[in-house]
C-alpha cells in the first residue's frame, strides 16, 4: 500500500508546463515514497485560449473565473489542496483565494523560498510579457528582501513571443533558445546572481547546464513543495 498522502488538485493552464509539473510530482514521489508511488493527483484545465484572451483584455476577475471553475471541479474529485503550474495566472489569486474551496501553494511564494535558501540577493524575472510585467515575483521576492530586475522591454517582447508561439506548442528551436540565453546574459551584466524560469515551460529548455545564471525552475520547485504538503499532513 502507498503511505497516506494529500490528494494533489493541479489547476493546469497551458499544456507543457502542467504535463511537466505532473511528471515532476510522480517522479519525485518515486524518489521520495519508494518505486513508482506518488500521492493521488487530479489535474483539471480550460481552454488556454480562454485564459489568453481574458489576459489579452487585462479581465483577471476572468482568469480569477476560470481558476475557481477548475478549482471546484477538483474538490468535487476530492482533492485537498492545490497548486497551478502557471505563473502568468497567479496575477489573478487575489480574486480566487477569497472564494476557493481548498488552498493554494503559491508558485512565486515557493520560488522566493527557495531564492532566498540558497542565498540569492538580486533575480531576473524570466516569463511571458503578462507575468514580466506583473507584481506576482516582485512582491514575492520582496517579502524576502530580495532584490529583482525585469528585463527591458523587447527582451521581453522576445520572451513573450517564445512562449506562446512555441513553448508551449512543445516547438523547441535552437535559435530560440539561444535568445533566451543571450536575456540571461544580459541579467547577469546588469547584476543578477540567478534567474526564475517564471514560466512553466522554460524548464524543458532552460537549466543551469545551459544558462549563464543559476536558475530557479518554478515547475520543479512547486512540485516538491505539494509533494512534501502531501506527504506531510497525509
Amino acid at each position: 500500500m502507498t503511505a497516506p498522502s494529500l490528494h494533489i488538485g493541479i489547476v493546469a493552464c497551458s499544456a507543457e508546463g502542467a504535463a511537466l509539473c505532473y511528471r515532476t510530482l510522480c517522479a519525485e514521489g518515486a524518489r521520495r515514497m519508494g518505486p513508482h508511488a506518488h500521492p493521488e493527483i487530479s489535474l483539471h484545465t480550460h481552454s488556454l485560449a480562454d485564459y489568453v484572451a481574458c489576459l489579452d483584455r487585462g479581465d483577471l476577475a476572468g482568469v480569477g473565473a476560470l481558476m475557481l471553475s477548475s478549482a471546484g471541479k477538483l474538490a468535487r474529485a476530492g482533492a485537498d489542496f492545490l497548486i497551478c503550474p502557471d505563473n502568468t495566472i497567479h496575477q489573478a489569486l487575489g480574486h480566487v483565494l477569497p472564494r476557493s474551496p481548498l488552498p493554494w501553494l503559491h508558485i512565486a511564494e515557493e520560488v522566493a523560498a527557495e531564492a532566498a535558501a540558497r542565498g540569492y540577493r538580486r533575480i531576473g524575472i524570466l516569463g511571458t510579457r503578462w507575468l514580466a510585467e506583473s507584481s506576482v515575483y516582485p512582491d514575492m521576492l520582496g517579502q524576502r528582501g530580495l532584490q529583482w530586475l525585469r528585463p527591458p522591454e523587447d527582451d521581453r517582447a522576445e520572451l513573450g513571443r517564445i512562449i506562446m508561439d512555441e513553448l508551449v506548442y512543445g516547438v523547441f528551436k535552437p535559435d530560440s533558445v539561444a535568445r533566451l540565453q543571450s536575456i540571461i546574459e544580459r541579467l547577469r551584466d546588469a547584476g543578477c546572481d540567478a534567474v526564475v524560469l517564471g514560466c512553466t515551460e522554460l524548464p524543458l529548455v532552460l537549466d543551469d547546464g545551459n544558462s549563464a545564471l543559476p536558475t530557479l525552475d518554478s515547475t520543479s520547485i512547486l512540485a516538491r513543495a505539494a509533494l512534501a504538503r502531501a506527504l506531510r499532513a497525509g
